[in-house]
């Protein structure tokens, strides 16, 4: 996820509790879609259009977040 700011993302993992457990989260969610997809585990469509879309809020908010930290330490 966002491996285009590893750096910021590894600051805000240390520095930030919230920021790690969604960023863990977010993880997980892409394992969990993963396994499903590959028929290791199962869900109906609608399960896995919900995990999606609870991984992507996700994705969203670890972005602003690394956004904000950027923007923060740009001065």
């Amino acid at each position: 996820m966002l491996h285009e700011y590893r750096d910021e993302i590894s600051v805000l993992k240390q520095e930030n509790a919230h920021f790690a457990k969604i960023f863990d989260e977010h993880n997980e969610l892409d394992q969990k879609i993963q396994d499903i997809s590959e028929g290791r585990e199962h869900a109906s469509s609608m399960e896995l259009a919900e995990l999606k879309r609870k991984k992507l809020e996700l994705k969203d908010e670890a972005y602003a977040m690394v956004m904000e930290y950027i923007k923060e330490n740009k001065k």
